[in-house]
C-alpha cells in the first residue's frame, strides 16, 4: 500500500475507522437508558459522542505510536498495518497528533460542564490517563494482562454510566448492569486481536488474557462474552417490561427477538474464528465484530427506549 507520509490518507488509517464502534456503542446505550427514564438530551448527547471517538482515535494513536517504540509492530505483524511503524506518519508528528486530538475532545466535552458539574473535569482527566496508561507508562494494562478488565471498566462502565448521568443527573443500578453488558461486548472486539496476534505478543512479552491462558480459552472467551451480555440485556429488559397482560408485539420483539439476532451474528462471527484460528485472515472478522457491537448496541438502546415510551 503507498502512502504518503503525514498525508489526510495516512491520519485516517492511523484512527482505524473499524474500532470507531467501541466508542459509539456505549453512548448509544448510555442515552437509551436515559431515554428510558425520559431524560435524553440532544446536546449532551452529542458531547459525550464527540468527546468517546476523539479518546478512541487518540487511544489509537497512542497504541499506534507505543508498540512502535516497543518493537511490537515487527515484519511479521498479522494486524492491520500500523502508521508509525510503516513510515506513513512519522514519530513527532505521531505525537503532535496525539496532543490535537485530545485537545479536540476536550472541548467537545468540556460543554458538559455546564449539564453535569465542574466534577467532569475528573471525569476527562480519568480518561485521557486511562488513553495514555492503556498501552504506555510504567505499567501498561495491555502488556500485564489488565486490558480485558480496563476495557469493561472504561467502554462499559464508565462510557456508559456517564453517558446517561449527564443527562438523568441520577445513578441507577440499570447504568451499572447496562455498562457491564456492554464493555463485554465491546470487549469481543480486543479479544479478537489478542486472539490473532497471540504468538507474536508472548514473542516480545506482551502478556495479554490470551497469551497466560492460552488459545482454546481465548476461542471461547470471545464467545462467551457475546452470550453472557444477552443474558444481562435480556434480564434486564424482563425486569423492565411491564406485566404480561399487558405485552404488546413491539415488548415481545424486544425481550426476545432484538438479542437473538446480536446472539446470533455473535455465534457466526465465533465459528469463523473458530474455523480461521489463526493467520491475517481473522482480521477479516474486526468489521464484523463491531457491526454486532452497533446492533447490540442499538438492541439496547431502542428497546429501553421503546419500553420507556
Amino acid at each position: 500500500m503507498v502512502v504518503e507520509t503525514n498525508s489526510l490518507k495516512a491520519w485516517l488509517l492511523a484512527s482505524r475507522p473499524k474500532t470507531l464502534a467501541a466508542a459509539i456503542a456505549p453512548v448509544c446505550v448510555g442515552c437509551g437508558i436515559a431515554a428510558y427514564y425520559g431524560r435524553f438530551k440532544v446536546i449532551p448527547a452529542l458531547a459525550c459522542l464527540f468527546f468517546a471517538v476523539a479518546m478512541q482515535i487518540a487511544a489509537n494513536l497512542i497504541n499506534d505510536y507505543y508498540d512502535y517504540l516497543k518493537g511490537a509492530d515487527g515484519e511479521d505483524r498479522l494486524g492491520p498495518l500500523r502508521a508509525t511503524s510503516q513510515g506513513w506518519i512519522t514519530p513527532n508528528y505521531m505525537k503532535i497528533g496525539i496532543i490535537v486530538v485530545i485537545a479536540l475532545g476536550c472541548c467537545c466535552g468540556s460543554v458538559l460542564i455546564y449539564f453535569a458539574g465542574i466534577e467532569m473535569i475528573a471525569v476527562g482527566l480519568f480518561c485521557v490517563v486511562f488513553a495514555y496508561i492503556y498501552t504506555s507508562g510504567p505499567f501498561p494494562l495491555a502488556y500485564n494482562g489488565l486490558g480485558d478488565v480496563a476495557v469493561i471498566l472504561f467502554f462499559g462502565l464508565v462510557a456508559v454510566g456517564f453517558t446517561a448521568y449527564v443527562q438523568m443527573l441520577r445513578w441507577t443500578p440499570l447504568l451499572i448492569w447496562g455498562g457491564l453488558a456492554t464493555g463485554m461486548v465491546v470487549n469481543t472486539l480486543l479479544v479478537l486481536n489478542n486472539y490473532r496476534d497471540r504468538e507474536g505478543d508472548a514473542k516480545v512479552g506482551k502478556k495479554t488474557l490470551i497469551v497466560l491462558c492460552g488459545e482454546t480459552f481465548g476461542r471461547y472467551f470471545y464467545l462467551a462474552l457475546g452470550v453472557v451480555a444477552v443474558l444481562i440485556l435480556h434480564l434486564l429488559f424482563h425486569e423492565a417490561l411491564p406485566e404480561k397482560s399487558d405485552f404488546t408485539l413491539i415488548h415481545w420483539c424486544c425481550l426476545f427477538v432484538m438479542p437473538i439476532i446480536y446472539l446470533l451474528l455473535h455465534y457466526f462471527t465465533w465459528r469463523k474464528i473458530s474455523l480461521i484460528r489463526q493467520g491475517r485472515v481473522l482480521n477479516t472478522l474486526i468489521g464484523e465484530t463491531s457491526r454486532n457491537m452497533l446492533i447490540f448496541s442499538l438492541t439496547f438502546a431502542i428497546g429501553f427506549a421503546i419500553i420507556g415510551y
